[in-house]
């Protein structure tokens, strides 16, 4: 998981298995952010539409945009205003293409985690020095 700012410059970047849900993946890579500065909002998509979620956001005093699921049966928390800041989420999908140019990254060669999340580091770390 990818955390990108405004402009898609990566942030943070977390590795965890593939069998737990995104949900609870979440807050750990808020805090593996590089900048500490706060927070106001976090766009991320359907998958994240857990109201637990919302309230430990809430709490933190991050806003959590993202859109409703289609089989939700609990009534809307958000309206249509909030989600016109989805329109740029195509900044952190162009990120995570620019991960993608490392094959490495593609297709896992490690066996430890703790390498290929070193690759990752350093992928986010020539993404961040070839933008400036």
């Amino acid at each position: 998981m990818v955390l990108t700012d405004a402009d898609g410059l990566p942030l943070g970047a977390d590795t965890a298995s593939a069998s737990p849900h995104e949900v609870t993946l979440i807050e750990p890579l808020l805090e593996k952010r590089v900048l500490r500065r706060k927070l106001h909002r976090l766009i991320y998509d359907e998958a994240a539409d857990s109201d637990p979620l919302r309230a430990r956001l809430k709490h933190r005093g991050i806003d959590l945009v993202c859109r409703h699921r289609r089989n939700r049966t609990k009534q809307p928390t958000q309206d249509g205003r909030k989600l016109r800041r989805f329109r740029r989420r195509w900044k952190v999908e162009r990120s995570i293409s620019w991960l993608q140019n490392f094959r490495r990254l593609v297709t896992r060669y490690e066996f430890y985690a703790h390498l290929f999340h070193g690759f990752v580091q350093l992928a986010c770390l020539v993404v961040v020095l070839g933008r400036f």
